[in-house]
């Protein structure tokens, strides 16, 4: 019986192991080129939050077709060198973005209402990932159904409705930006038909909200909108926005005065303004409101300015340092940073987490934020920084055509 049976034993190796190669050579030609597109990428575009790399190759005959699409011409440049370098054959069928003839030459665009709410896919239904608000230059790549495909100052990639933004050609965004400014400076208030507040409201408006400054009338300034309506605002509720930027310190005292103006705002994932913040989208309004633009998600900020702490020396903290909270690395998981808070001084930070609230790592006190203390990581100082991660409004032209800083947008 067994010098029957081996025979069908050694067949069914052989098949087994046949299979198992095609089995392994299909795999391998369901992802042809996946080693040199993951290397681009990981150069290029390692976080798919402010870099779009979206390329696959197909296998065509003894060519490849490269698909896919990308806002960044280096990448796909530096990864077309890389294929034939290795003698690899392929025709480029990458879109590359902005789709200017998709968008009819659109491809700026300024957010026109209060706050636009920034989403990770076109549908309504799809997560808030981030905001922003009136007044806020944006690059826009592409257009599907009535969603278009934008990048904030800070580089973070979204999907925003027509209702959001006003669209612009090269030269209107130039126009709009050459255009004298205002800034609304209370938390929330209003904009109205008249200049009178028991007038018409034309709109809401909140901090950090950016108009053109048409005229002052009486105590009322008269702006006009991206998309052209006009209103009046108090004029104890906006400056100027040059006399605004003159205006600003940039000092520790400013930035604890601004956290605890939003004091009680409700917690609201992907917030970045005063209508709901998360916890970075928190610290980066209070800076915004300070005239610093910063990245937009705690594991993001975490990257820019100075290390402060690493061992809970918290009397080496200044106001306004920024305080990083997650899971530290190990020998098998990289480090994860979930949340992030602000210094205020005296053994207390401010913070979004349910609401924005004051919490204490003075270890004696009652209300000693325990939790928090437990999955400290580190500070980080980023006030009057240089760094490549931070942009100053007093140096840049992201809202006017000054002299300073260019932002691309």
């Amino acid at each position: 019986m067994n010098i029957l049976k081996k025979p069908y034993l050694i067949l069914f190796l052989t098949l087994f192991l046949f299979a198992s190669c095609e089995e392994k050579v299909e795999k391998e030609e369901e992802n042809p080129l996946e080693n040199q597109i993951a290397q681009v990428e990981e150069e290029y575009a390692p976080d798919g939050r402010v870099a779009l790399f979206d390329v696959r190759a197909e296998k065509d005959g003894e060519s490849y077709i490269l698909k896919g699409e990308s806002n960044d011409p280096e990448a796909v440049a530096f990864l077309k060198e890389k294929l034939q370098s290795e003698n690899i054959k392929f025709t480029d069928s990458i879109r590359m973005l902005p789709d200017t003839e998709g968008l009819e030459n659109k491809t700026h665009g300024v957010v026109k209402i209060s706050v636009a709410n920034l989403r990770d896919a076109p549908k309504h239904s799809a997560q808030l990932v981030t905001q922003a608000t009136l007044g806020m230059p944006v690059k826009v790549y592409k257009k599907e159904g009535s969603w278009y495909y934008i990048q904030t100052p800070e580089g973070y990639l979204a999907w925003v409705d027509y209702g959001g933004i006003k669209n612009m050609t090269e030269e209107e965004f130039s126009d709009w930006k050459s255009k004298e400014k205002l800034i609304f400076t209370e938390p929330t208030g209003n904009s109205y038909f008249e200049p009178n507040p028991n007038s018409q409201t034309v709109s809401d408006l909140v901090a950090g909200n950016i108009l053109e400054l048409l005229n002052k009338q009486n105590n009322f300034y008269e702006v006009e909108y991206p998309n052209g309506k006009k209103a009046f605002i108090e004029e104890a509720y906006a400056q100027p926005y040059e006399d605004w930027l003159t205006s600003l310190d940039q000092t520790e005292e400013d930035l604890v005065a601004t956290s605890k103006k939003l004091m009680g705002l409700p917690y609201l994932w992907g917030g970045t303004s005063p209508k709901g913040v998360d916890c970075s989208g928190y610290t980066k309004t209070i800076f915004f409101l300070n005239g610093m633009v910063i990245p937009r998600d705690a594991s993001q900020q975490i990257h820019t300015g100075d290390v402060v702490d690493t061992d809970k020396n918290f009397e080496n903290l200044e106001k306004g340092d920024l305080l990083f909270f997650g899971k530290p690395a190990t020998d098998s998981t990289s480090e994860r940073v979930i949340h992030v808070g602000m210094w205020i001084g005296d053994n207390k930070f401010i913070h979004s987490m349910g609401e924005v609230h004051i919490s204490n790592f003075d270890t004696e006190a009652e209300d000693f934020d325990e939790y928090n203390y437990n999955r400290y990581l580190r500070t980080k100082r980023i006030l009057n920084k240089e760094d490549k991660g931070l942009i100053y409004l007093k140096d840049s032209d992201l809202f006017t055509n000054s002299e300073g800083e260019k932002v691309k947008m």
